[in-house]
């Protein structure tokens, strides 16, 4: 039976990421990078499909956990009658792909534990079942082009296609074991001393999370703030500067039906509010970084953009089915891959001018591939943004004109507009602002429903949609305008379930999907943001806590939350919702105190007028 999402942790090194249950089982884990194939997949099947136990043999064991403050290095406490014992996960920090650790430490703390270790390997998503030889360090097991290495001094047995050991930990023993990655044609690389690697992680993570700007005598929001970034760097493949939106596939967006993805990849729909996020925090290095790959994995024909990328830019994510997986609590189809990548998505160019003008602005190195990059975008933008597309959230029904769409095309126009006169760049100005004046008519007249006094998702509809909550946060609009209150209100209406946001009713809206979600909680942090700029602040801090209070115990949220069934669903950990807590938190903490140098998205039009 799959456990609850909330039951697992993450580690990471910057190039891949595993999950760790309660229990002190990892069930997910793709080598060498996020995107490989997993050889632990018991996340989406069961034990036989690949997971990797330490833990007591009492079954009745007590049991609590944490992350050692401001790093990613977490512990997990086993308590039995007779001991307790710490289990320390982590992954060494690497720049280099193909050597890549896992590290697992049983620390004894009190009287003696008897455990107990199971590990099965199983290749290409819990299909291929390795060689495994014995080595007098532990194990090799071997499929095609990927090996692991087991280094241990416990003795191992092999049974049933698995590897297990018994053994008893003392107070103030270690016992160590690292599972280390090789290309099978390769030679294994070096394994480190384990308490050495564990003191430079720990050290690494400290410098590394003190580096946050977040100020605050709210030690909650702090630890919050500190925790998501941690869990963003987390996603980041350091090699090439992406972020993954999560280390997962196929985690549905309800138990039990058909919303699962691949989201072991690089959207551009996240770009703007990740560079917030960094900038606000003060990670200009890590900001630095996504902008480069922003602007390799963009290069090239202005029609050929697409919504979503590789982490090393690469533009084939073909989708298909893994029939052997019977999915997280039998929620079918396993993908892999992501077709959403063929479709069209015209508020990608809104993201991706916005983002480098904020870099601009934030004095990044100034990059003059930026803005032709951006010339010639903008020069196709010119000829498509009427035309209908497939929206933010990747809809598989019939292209509509979809309001958020034309809304990031209005930004697009208006943010190259900002960084010609901003910056002295050469570009035509004034057709840009005819341009941004039409599309903000067009909006105002077609996306707009004057009955129900709110903007609609799309032209000649009727449904709502969260993504026209940032309508006064990207500038469209002041917050004062009385169709942004409208809006607001509209959303709360018939958007808000028990307190949570959905993207969209899937009653209303023919998705191409079908089938229920659970409310999308980057949305919910786009309420609270509207709230601040209504000067709401009170309506603001308690959606703010409440979206707080859904983290797991590690203070780690997924992409959605079930209001019905109290859990989290969707892909874990999820980037946009962390990335969400982060510019909220921003949001908030400046509302409430005195105004700090940061990076607001809001960019005024450059003139008072209410338009339509």
């Amino acid at each position: 039976m799959s456990k609850l999402l909330e039951d697992y942790g993450i580690v990471g090194n910057t190039i891949s990421a595993a999950l760790v249950s309660r229990a002190g089982s990892i069930d997910w884990l793709c080598l060498p990078r996020f995107d490989s194939a997993a050889c632990f997949a018991a996340l989406l099947g069961g034990p036989e499909h690949g997971h990797w136990l330490l833990a007591p043999e009492d079954p009745a064991c007590r049991v609590s956990r944490r992350y050692v403050p401001g790093t990613a290095v977490l512990e997990t406490r086993f308590e039995t009658t007779a001991g307790a014992c710490t289990l320390v996960d982590f992954m060494p920090l690497t720049d280099d792909e193909e050597k890549v650790d896992v590290v697992r430490i049983v620390r004894g703390e009190r009287g003696e534990v008897s455990m107990g270790m199971e590990l099965v390997l199983r290749f290409n998503y819990g299909q291929a079942v390795p060689w495994v030889r014995r080595r007098d360090y532990g194990l090799t097991a071997i499929a095609g082009p990927d090996a692991v290495e087991l280094h241990t001094a416990v003795a191992l047995e092999g049974r049933d296609m698995k590897s297990v050991a018994r053994f008893t930990i003392r107070e103030n023993e270690n016992v160590p074991f690292t599972l280390s990655y090789h290309r099978s044609y390769k030679t294994p690389h070096f394994v480190p001393d384990r308490s050495e690697s564990l003191d430079r992680t720990i050290s690494w993570w400290h410098e590394w999370s003190k580096r946050c700007h977040f100020d605050t005598k709210n030690d909650q929001w702090h630890d919050a703030v500190v925790r998501s970034l941690i869990t963003l760097k987390l996603l980041t493949f350091t090699p090439t500067g992406g972020i993954v939106a999560a280390p997962t596939t196929s985690l549905p967006e309800a138990i039990g039906g058909g919303r699962n993805w691949d989201y072991r990849y690089c959207w551009l729909r996240d770009s703007a509010l990740t560079l917030y996020a960094l900038l606000n925090a003060g990670y200009r290095e890590e900001a630095e970084a996504w902008r480069q790959w922003l602007l390799r994995a963009a290069a090239g024909h202005p029609t050929q953009l697409h919504i979503m990328y590789g982490i090393a830019g690469e533009r084939w994510l073909p989708e298909n089915e893994v029939p052997w997986l019977p999915g997280y609590e039998r929620s079918l189809p396993v993908r892999i891959g992501n077709k959403a990548i063929d479709q069209m998505q015209f508020d990608v160019y809104g993201e991706l001018v916005e983002t480098l003008h904020t870099a601009r602005a934030a004095d990044l190195a100034p990059l003059a591939e930026a803005w032709r990059l951006q010339r010639v975008l903008l020069d196709h933008l010119e000829t498509i943004w009427q035309k209908p597309d497939h929206g933010i959230w990747e809809t598989r029904g019939k292209p509509r004109a979809f309001t958020h769409s034309r809304l990031m095309c209005w930004v697009a126009f208006d943010r190259a507009i900002k960084s010609a006169e901003c910056f002295r760049l050469k570009g035509p100005v004034d057709r840009w602002r005819k341009l941004r004046d039409t599309i903000q008519a067009d909006i105002c007249e077609h996306g707009f429903d004057r009955r129900r006094n709110s903007f609609i998702q799309y032209y000649g509809g009727k449904a709502l949609d969260a993504s026209l909550l940032l309508i006064p946060q990207v500038g469209f609009l002041p917050a004062d305008d009385p169709r942004v209150a409208g809006t607001v209100k509209a959303v709360e209406r018939e958007l808000v379930r028990d307190g949570f946001v959905l993207r969209y009713s899937t009653d209303q809206v023919d998705d191409g999907i079908g089938g229920a979600e659970g409310a999308f909680l980057a949305c919910s942090f786009w309420l609270a943001d509207a709230y601040v700029m209504l000067g709401r602040l009170d309506d603001a801090t308690k959606l703010f806590n409440s979206l707080l209070a859904v983290r797991n115990d590690l203070g780690l949220l997924a992409e959605e939350y079930d209001p019905v069934r109290k859990r989290l669903v969707g892909n874990f950990p999820q980037g946009f919702s962390h990335i969400g807590l982060i510019n909220t938190a921003f949001n908030l903490m400046e509302a409430r105190g005195p105004a700090q140098q940061r990076s607001h998205r809001v960019a005024p039009t450059g003139d008072d007028r209410s338009p339509g």
